[in-house]
């Protein structure tokens, strides 16, 4: 079911119609990510750097940009280096496209099961910010995603339970982007899995000891296909170098609820802590304060430069 916006909301949207070509003129002068020789290569040379990179939870949700949107990541290139980590969901037709929720009611003007629409209806609903307000933007397609990002940033892929592992495979094959996404798996047989359909793809595997790296990498999954993700507690220093010396780069959470450490830097103002973390072994910040995160990189030089690693950053005319 869709739920019925009134007069004013479609007026708003009309006011707003130039939005989308307003993003797409800004990230013209922004940031672009494309990795030269692989992902692995790309992560060690940012090591060699003493460089950490920004992972954008949901693509950098704020005011006025919903989660999960194209338009949403488009704007925030034009400000950060950052990779993207997207959701999808799966259509009731089968469409891949991007959404969190089991439902629809949180971030868009429909209602019902993620996959309960077909894409036709999907397509025609309006995303809401994070503060429940009605933006001009559509739902995002994957493969649209998928395209956009070439050449831009890289996408971290986290698969919803409507999804199956085989079409995501074969979209990423299609467009031959293994060597810019990244596929998140919660166990080893799941990486196991993503290993085997994309074996040239870097998996985001959650690990918390050492022990669970071997696992994965007896379950036939190699190091250096491995980011490790260190959860969102508290930055452990030890296993950051265990992981490092095995060739597996280090993601460490800052995002989550009420209680995140996002949330506590933006209560403290501590904003360094930051930088703190990539100096305690983190190669990547995965945030919901994407824009914040990185100028405090920046400002302790831990940022990535243009230039380096593929990394560039336009001029806008």
């Amino acid at each position: 079911m869709v739920r019925w916006l009134t007069a004013v909301s479609f007026l708003a949207l009309a006011a707003c119609g130039d939005s989308v070509t307003d993003t797409e003129s800004q990230s013209a002068g922004g940031w672009s990510i494309a990795p030269e020789g692989g992902l692995n290569a790309f992560f060690e040379c940012l090591e060699a750097s003493d460089a950490a990179l920004v992972s954008a939870h949901r693509g950098g949700a704020y005011p006025g940009y919903p989660e999960n949107a194209l338009e949403t990541m488009q704007a925030l290139m034009a400000d950060v280096p950052a990779i993207m980590e997207i959701d999808v969901a799966t259509s009731a037709d089968g469409v891949l496209y991007l959404n969190h929720d089991d439902t629809l009611e949180r971030t868009t003007t429909g209602e019902g099961a993620s996959d309960a629409l077909s894409w036709s209806e999907i397509k025609e609903l309006r995303l809401e910010d994070n503060d429940g307000k009605l933006t001009p933007f559509a739902p995002t397609r994957f493969r649209e995603a998928l395209r956009w990002a070439g050449g831009r940033t890289i996408l971290q892929i986290d698969f919803k339970r409507t999804t199956r592992y085989e079409d995501v495979a074969a979209e990423v094959n299609r467009q031959q982007a293994e060597d810019r996404v990244i596929l998140i798996a919660y166990s080893t047989g799941a990486a196991r899995k993503l290993h085997r359909l994309l074996p040239d793809a870097m998996i985001s595997l959650s690990l918390d000891t050492q022990s669970a790296l071997n696992a994965a990498v007896a379950a036939g999954v190699p190091d250096d296909r491995i980011i490790g993700f260190t959860g969102v507690e508290d930055p452990r220093p030890r296993l950051f170098s265990i992981l490092n010396g095995r060739d597996v780069e280090v993601i460490f959470g800052t995002l989550g609820d009420a209680d995140s450490i996002d949330n506590d830097i933006a209560r403290s103002g501590y904003e360094a802590l930051y930088a703190d973390i990539a100096a305690q072994g983190a190669d990547i910040i995965a945030t919901d304060r994407p824009r914040a995160a990185f100028a405090a990189l920046e400002e302790a030089g831990r940022a990535v430069e243009p230039g380096e690693c593929g990394i560039t950053k336009g001029v806008s005319s």
